[in-house]
Parts: structure tokens; C-alpha cells; sequence
């Protein structure tokens, strides 16, 4: 049977919030943002909106309780992709067979919905003189393209609070397995430029796909195939180029084509690392060639999570699921998330949410009822504390 939890994710999902990115709607978050804050009051909570340039607000909660104490802060992003090809109505939650579906209900609404219910039954255990640590709850936007939200409040907001975090939940598809570590990615546009010409006197023109030929064929030929990082829990280090786009009408040589390259990264390699490397590999090509016109753009470098950041808090979080009859051991997943800001300076962070990764952006989306109903409980559980001790942060 659905509790407050399971009408709390319904009403979030009856709202568009797709990334502006992908809806092309200016703020498009901001009605998610709006319906968070208003429920956020309603449980008695103390709202912040935290301004991101270009986006609509991250939006933290807290509970009205003394800063003196260590923080417990969960984070939660309030974007989705798009609904293209969606077989049930993305922004009118269904629930069928213990099922919640609609855009967002698993990645990552759930965990949101979870996490605000937690914290508001942990206010007023707090308020009679019960057990437990601060905690705050951090709404982010824009996780699903740029991560602008958790970066601008790493980069600035989270100096100007009184208190900082000991510990961090990420709240993302998990299944109630705790994530200890994830990849990272690199993605590039690689653009080439040519001398356009009708097509009838190739000669005199310069086509931008043929010159980009040679660099796809050393990207997949040479580079890739010679990447050797790995990690035991995450995987093998990948690439691949996935998007190329290049001339204006068949009878026109192409003036300009581009690549865009996706460089998945492992725990211990630098994002800034392979940066050079793509950089490199271009510097080569036209010192071989030339007439060779060609630019890099970065367009996202985000870091892997590194259990060597987070061991003393993921027994914390394993000991609490074990005691809830949950599976302790932590594990490694390919995609990312910003649990990784938090641990690129030193503030020990872990991903932990219901659903399963395999119904995330899925045509028919879905979280089990009793799933969301578990992870209430198991945040719940985590703000009793332990905390593990402040980190030194860099």
C-alpha cells in the first residue's frame, strides 16, 4: 500500500523537468524546484535556494537544529531526459502491480522523494529529543548533461554555509546497493574544416568529412584499442565516437564536419589527462598533414568516484544496511554520478537509491513501491548516525 513517500513521487513526476539541454526550455526546472520547496515547508523544514547560472535554482533543506553537530547531507538531482518513445504517459504517474511509473520515477525522483520523507520524520524525532545527526537534503539541476547545479554549489555555495557535510548520499537507481565507486567521462567535439565547392569540380574545394576520416580511423584503430586502464569494481576504461555530423547538401563539398567523442574514465586516471592526450593525438595529425584545419572543444570532464575516498563511511552504510537485512558490500558501476564532486576534495561520499539502473530513461520507467517505502527506512537508519569523522577537505 502507497504511503505519503509513494504521493510525494507521484506529484513530482506529474512535473516536467526535463534538462533544458534536451527540452530546450529556458529554467526548465524550475517548477520541480517549486513543488520541492512547498513540500519542504509543509514537513517543517528550512528551505535555501542556491542560484546556477543559466538554470533554474539548486534547492537545499534542513532541518531546524543546532550546526554543532556532524552533518549527514543526501543529494538528489531534479532533472530527467527526455520521453521520446515512452510507452506509458511520462508526466502522469501510473501505478500498476506495486509499480509507480513516469519519467523520472526511477532516475531520480525516487530517491528524492525518499530522502525529503526521511529527513521530515527525522525533524520531529530530532524536535521530541531524539537520536541523530544534522541533515540536509541538496536538490541539484542539470545532472544529466553539465552537472551545473552540484558545480557551482561545490565551487561556491558550499563556502558560504555554516556547517559542511561529513558524509554524503547520492541518490540515484541502486536497488539499495551501495555504489562505493563509478566511472568518469570525457566528452569532446572534434571539428574539421574544409573549402566548399560545387560538387561538380571536387578540386576546387577541400572536403571537412575526408580530412576527418584519418582522425576517426585513429581514434578507433589506434587510441581506443590501446587504452589498458581498468579498475576491479567499475570495469575497463572505454571510448567511443558517437556522434558525427558534417555538410549542407549533396552537391556541395562539405565545408566543416565534427566528431563527438565519449572517453569513459576509471577510478585513479585524470580526466584532464586523456584532455591532453585527444589534444596530443591532433598536434601528431598535423604536423603529418598540414592542410589539415581541425579544433578540439571540451565539453564535459567528469571525475570517477574512488572508494579510496569514501572506506570508513561505506562500513557505516554497509552496517546499517546489513542491519535492515540488506546487502552490505559495496559495489562499482560504469555510469557516473555527483558523488564524485563531493569526493574529488575529500568528503567521503557513496550512491545509494531505490530502483534498478535498468529502468532509468527506460520506455516504460518504473520503481517498485515497496522499494521507495525501504528506502525511506534506510535513510531514516543513516540519520541515527554514526557519522564517520570530518575529513580533511582539499
Amino acid at each position: 500500500m502507497e504511503t505519503d513517500v509513494g504521493a510525494l513521487l507521484r506529484g513530482l513526476i506529474g512535473i516536467d523537468s526535463r534538462n533544458r539541454h534536451i527540452s530546450g526550455r529556458a529554467a526548465a526546472e524550475s517548477d520541480m524546484v517549486d513543488l520541492l520547496e512547498r513540500a519542504a515547508g509543509q514537513f517543517g523544514l528550512v528551505t535555501l535556494r542556491l542560484p546556477v547560472t543559466g538554470e533554474a535554482d539548486d534547492l537545499l533543506v534542513t532541518a531546524p537544529v543546532t550546526v554543532d553537530g556532524p552533518w549527514l547531507l543526501f543529494e538528489n538531482h531534479t532533472d530527467t531526459v527526455g520521453v521520446e518513445g515512452m510507452v506509458v504517459p511520462p508526466f502522469e504517474a501510473t501505478v500498476t502491480q506495486g509499480r509507480i511509473h513516469g519519467r523520472g520515477a526511477c532516475d531520480a525522483k525516487a530517491s528524492g522523494a525518499a530522502m525529503l520523507v526521511a529527513l521530515a520524520t527525522h525533524a520531529r524525532i530530532l524536535a521530541a529529543g531524539g537520536p541523530g545527526v544534522n541533515g540536509a537534503l541538496l536538490f541539484t539541476v542539470d545532472e544529466e548533461v553539465a552537472r551545473a547545479g552540484i558545480r557551482r554549489f561545490m565551487d561556491t555555495h558550499s563556502a558560504t554555509l555554516m556547517w559542511q557535510p561529513a558524509a554524503v548520499i547520492s541518490g540515484e537507481p541502486t536497488r539499495l546497493r551501495m555504489v562505493v565507486a563509478h566511472n568518469g567521462v570525457v566528452r569532446v567535439v572534434i571539428r574539421t574544416r574544409g573549402v566548399a565547392a560545387h560538387s561538380s569540380d571536387p578540386a576546387l574545394g577541400r572536403s571537412a568529412i575526408s580530412a576527418m576520416l584519418p582522425i576517426v580511423r585513429a581514434l578507433e584503430e589506434d587510441v581506443f584499442p590501446a587504452i589498458a586502464a581498468s579498475h576491479p569494481l567499475t570495469g575497463a576504461a572505454v571510448g567511443s565516437v558517437n556522434v558525427i555530423r558534417g555538410g549542407e547538401q549533396v552537391n556541395i563539398i562539405p565545408a566543416a564536419c565534427e566528431i563527438h567523442v565519449d572517453r569513459r574514465t576509471v577510478p585513479g586516471e585524470s580526466g584532464h589527462a586523456v584532455m591532453a592526450d585527444l589534444m596530443a593525438l591532433l598536434d601528431r595529425m598535423r604536423s603529418a598533414d598540414p592542410t589539415l584545419d581541425v579544433e578540439l572543444t571540451e565539453q564535459v570532464i567528469h571525475g570517477s568516484l574512488d572508494p579510496e575516498t569514501n572506506t570508513s563511511w561505506a562500513r557505516i552504510v554497509g552496517a546499517t544496511l546489513a542491519r535492515l537485512g540488506l546487502d552490505p558490500d559495496g559495489m562499482g558501476v560504469a555510469y557516473g554520478t555527483d558523488a564524485s564532486e563531493f569526493g574529488d576534495v575529500g568528503i567521503p561520499a557513496v550512491v545509494l537509491g531505490p530502483g534498478d539502473i535498468a529502468q532509468a530513461h527506460a520506455a516504460d520507467e518504473w520503481v517498485e513501491v515497496d522499494q521507495l517505502e525501504q528506502a525511506v527506512m534506510v535513510y531514516q537508519e543513516l540519520l541515527r548516525g554514526p557519522l564517520p569523522p570530518m575529513p580533511g577537505f582539499r
